[in-house]
């Protein structure tokens, strides 16, 4: 079973793959399969993505000094 790379990792190879996709030094058949391997990758940051921002909660500090839990929420600047 092979271990399962970090959010890190994956986008570090996401990007060398577009690099040499970029440099169009690479045959047919080696491109089509960079690129597959870059959608896979791209597939999983997305959802490591879409894991992380279901767990992203900010504790703030509400009345009668109680802790509340809200979601984050970013905002567009």
């Amino acid at each position: 079973m092979s271990k399962s790379k970090s959010f890190e990792e994956s986008l570090d190879e996401l990007e060398k793959i577009a690099n040499n996709l970029e440099n169009g030094d690479l045959g047919l058949d080696e491109a089509i399969n960079e690129f597959e391997k870059g959608i896979k990758l791209s597939k999983e940051c997305s959802e490591k993505l879409d894991e992380a921002e279901k767990r992203i909660n900010i504790l703030v500090q509400g009345e009668n000094d109680e802790l509340k839990e809200e979601k984050f929420i970013q905002s567009e600047e």
